[in-house]
């Protein structure tokens, strides 16, 4: 067993404040996903009252939306032990299975990337989360025999940014499964003031709120731009962050006024200027702006499309009226509209 599958630790042990440090303990302490924190708050307090390892949880959703802060609240909560590990790292079944023979009664076995499981560890994995119990084989050929261990009751949380990945047995297999949203400002808001008294950053309501309006609906990218912004406060400013700074600090790293970046205006650039408007297919869109079709598919296309820049066709990608006034265009006649509530 390799140690980099493992990892009990607390999360500020091995990892700098600025990386962790952020992240609530408390289901009290987390902002938002208010209909989430209300399941997990009856789910927890009915396995504490009973005395029982909580139920196994699946949380879906984009990145940075906080599904690693969730299962270490669970943990935190259940005050037991949260182990850490990923579905790329768990390549043969042995490393799930030595993974799940340390566990003790109670604690928390959190798998990133839930979808990436090989089909033999998954395999393994059902018996587990059902009847708590390992089967393993021993030996080769005809003297091979199986012998089935019995496992503490533990609590699976798995996280997963692609949840049509996730096989059908083993997303049934979860007893609560929920689905993380994007944040509104207000929310993003709170979690920015939070961040900053934990950094011990001076910062006002209305710098708060400008790097939450840019912050794309997501907690990490706002504790991003906070750090970014905290840092040009430091060497540009005053060291305190009021709307002005927030702005200033925010223009020089790249991030505009609708939180697009560098290489979310060569996308739109891409497509507005170079392909004439689009249609354009993934593949060439992506050599357009030097990065790999699965990045631009998985990372910016949908932020571009939540906000109205882009289009997906079955004949590739087409850019919106919105992309050419954002990046001040002249919108062509042909340029495709969005459809009218009377159509």
């Amino acid at each position: 067993m390799r140690d980099e599958f493992l990892d009990p630790r607390p999360a500020d042990e091995g990892e700098s404040i600025d990386e962790v440090g952020l992240r609530p303990r408390r289901l009290a302490e987390f902002v938002g996903q208010r209909e989430l924190k209300e399941h997990l708050t009856i789910v927890l307090e009915a396995a504490r009252r009973r005395g029982q390892a909580a139920d196994h949880v699946l949380l879906a959703g984009p990145p940075g939306l906080g599904k690693t802060s969730m299962a270490g609240i669970i943990a935190a909560e259940m005050d037991v032990h949260l182990h850490v590990t990923s579905g790329p790292a768990l390549e043969r079944a042995g490393d799930l299975a030595a993974i799940l023979t340390k566990l003790d009664e109670g604690d928390v076995l959190f798998i990133d990337e839930i979808h990436r499981l090989s089909r033999v560890v998954e395999e393994i994995l059902y018996p587990a989360m059902e009847d708590f119990q390992l089967d393993i084989v021993v030996g080769k050929g005809p003297a091979a025999s199986s012998i089935r261990l019995a496992l503490p009751r533990f609590t699976l949380v798995g996280a997963t940014t692609r949840t049509g990945m996730i096989t059908g047995p083993l997303r049934d297999r979860f007893g609560l499964v929920a689905r993380l949203d994007y944040y509104d400002a207000e929310e993003l808001g709170q979690i920015v003031r939070r961040a900053a008294g934990i950094l011990h950053v001076t910062i006002d309501a209305a710098g708060a709120g400008e790097i939450a309006g840019r912050s794309r609906g997501t907690p990490r990218i706002a504790n991003r731009l906070l750090r970014r912004v905290r840092d040009f406060a430091e060497v540009r400013g005053n060291g305190s962050i009021d709307v002005a700074t927030a702005r200033h600090g925010l223009a020089t790293f790249g991030v505009d006024e609708r939180g697009l970046d560098k290489v979310d205006r060569a996308i739109l650039t891409a497509i507005c200027q170079q392909f004439h408007g689009g249609p354009v297919g993934l593949s060439t869109l992506a050599i357009g702006v030097g990065e790999q079709p699965e990045t631009v598919e998985d990372m910016y296309e949908p932020f571009l499309i939540q906000q109205g820049f882009l289009a997906r066709t079955p004949r590739g990608r087409v850019a919106m009226p919105a992309a050419y006034e954002h990046l001040g265009l002249v919108v062509p006649s042909t340029a495709p509209r969005p459809p009218s509530l009377f159509e």
